[in-house]
C-alpha cells in the first residue's frame, strides 16, 4: 500500500491553508465555511478511498478464483466506496460546475 499525502490533521491543515490563500478558492467562502478546508477534508477523503479502491477492492476483484458472489459483494462495497468518490466530488462549492455540466447533458 502506498504511503498517504494527506495522512494526518497536520497535513490537512497545511493544505486547507495553502488552499485558503488562493483568491480563486476563497472566493466560496461562506462565513465560517472555509472552502480551503472543505477542499483538504475532500482530497484526504478522497485519497483514501482511490487508494482502498486500487490497493485493495482491484487487486482482490483480479483474482481468479473469486466466485459470482464473491464478485458481486465485492462490486456492490466498491459501488458504496464510489458513492463516497461522487460525495466529495460533489460537496465542494469550487467543484459545482462540474454538476452544471452534468445537467446540461441530461436535457440534451
Amino acid at each position: 500500500m502506498s504511503r498517504r499525502i494527506l495522512e494526518n490533521p497536520d497535513a490537512i491543515r497545511a493544505l486547507a491553508e495553502r488552499l485558503a490563500r488562493c483568491p480563486q478558492v476563497a472566493r466560496f467562502d461562506q462565513g465560517n465555511e472555509q472552502e480551503g478546508w472543505t477542499l483538504a477534508h475532500s482530497f484526504a477523503d478522497l485519497e483514501e478511498s482511490f487508494r482502498k479502491f486500487l490497493d485493495e477492492q482491484l487487486p482482490k476483484l483480479a483474482q481468479e478464483q473469486l466466485s459470482a458472489s464473491e464478485i458481486s459483494g465485492l462490486l456492490l462495497d466498491m459501488g458504496e466506496e464510489f458513492r463516497h468518490i461522487l460525495y466529495h466530488i460533489s460537496d465542494p462549492a469550487f467543484y459545482k460546475y462540474l454538476h452544471q455540466e452534468d445537467e446540461g447533458r441530461k436535457r440534451a
